[in-house]
């Protein structure tokens, strides 16, 4: 086995053998950051590693966990991983400053993330949350740009009308609704099925036209588009055989062995670890249908800078730099 550190603040590294007959000498590494320890929530990466289909293209794929989308962007823009998976919103904050990291492949076509507020509590909409405190996992992750994007859609300002307090993911959620630290969390999908696991029922208050918004998936920086575009097709080609062979129920039981080598404490309690996968893969499902796996819409591009321009610390010219679906087969 081969372990790669990234050196990152509280990174969780996962280190796997790439199967097949072909020694790791023989493959070129790849390093692949996500923004949680899910294995779940990365299902593609770790089917085509289970599968062996980085190995069919010559890659040795070792994947880190880190604290968040802005972690995944700090890993990319200083070459400790070539490919990671973060959210939109984060990553237009990115190229505001100068990153020029591009969206590669649309991995969440549908929003995995979520208003959740408790089963009996009295919050009905958006709007009724004025006045309280809106748990996040991360200050500046994924789910932080959604959330400000319903809640500015309600007519809530950050500040005034409501709070974001960074209370950490699933457990430690569950804990600050028990604490009564929050009235509300944007969580994930693997966020409320944990808390739910947990005991605690929770009630979906985000608009229906909210959910349409893509959320995390594959990027990649300029300069490696430009200087290995071999690697990207390499890397891209694998993951969608991923993605395709665990959106098949045919291989659910070799699915589900591959994640629970990945995070074996994720898939501990074999029927949740089976439910959560597919409330995860159902978000990576095109809304249209006509639309390839991977494919990103660029009128949901520009929706999406729309909700993030705001909070931007400088104009972007040219949202389409964002995002590229040269490596998506329509």
């Amino acid at each position: 086995m081969r372990s790669l550190a990234l050196g990152l603040t509280a990174a969780l590294t996962l280190v796997l053998a790439v199967p097949g007959s072909a020694s790791a000498q023989d493959l070129e590494a790849v390093t692949f950051a996500q923004p949680s320890p899910s294995a779940i929530n990365s299902f593609p990466v770790f089917v085509a590693i289970g599968e062996g289909f980085f190995a069919d293209e010559g890659l040795d794929v070792t994947v880190e966990s880190v604290n968040g989308s802005a972690s995944v962007l700090q890993a990319l823009s200083s070459g400790q991983a070539q490919f990671g998976r973060p959210g939109p919103g984060p990553v237009l904050n990115a190229r505001a400053r100068g990153a020029d990291v591009v969206f590669i492949y649309n991995v969440a076509a549908r929003s995995n993330f979520g208003i959740l507020v408790e089963e009996d509590a009295p919050y009905q909409t958006p709007a009724d949350l004025k006045g309280t405190v809106v748990g996040v996992g991360t200050a500046d992750g994924a789910e932080v740009s959604f959330a400000r994007a319903v809640l500015n859609g309600a007519g809530l300002e950050e500040g005034t009308d409501f709070e974001f307090l960074p209370i950490g993911d699933g457990g430690p959620a569950t804990a600050a609704f028990m604490r009564g630290d929050v009235a509300a969390y944007a969580a994930s999908t693997a966020d409320g099925a944990i808390m739910s696991q947990r005991g605690l029922a929770m009630r979906d208050i985000t608009p229906a036209e909210q959910m349409s918004l893509f959320g995390n998936g594959l990027a990649t920086m300029r300069s490696t588009l430009n200087d290995d575009p071999e690697l990207v097709e390499k890397f891209v080609r694998a993951f969608n055989r991923g993605h395709e062979f665990a959106l098949d129920d045919a291989n659910r039981e070799a699915v589900l062995a591959h994640l629970k080598a990945g995070m074996p404490q994720e898939s501990e309690d074999a029927d949740f670890a089976e439910s959560l996968f597919v409330a995860v893969r159902s978000k990576t499902v095109p809304v249209d249908e006509s639309h390839a796996l991977g494919y990103q819409p660029p009128a949901m591009w520009d929706r999406w800078h729309a909700i993030v321009e705001p909070n931007l610390s400088a104009p972007i010219d040219d949202v389409s730099a964002a995002f590229t679906n040269e490596f998506v087969t329509q």
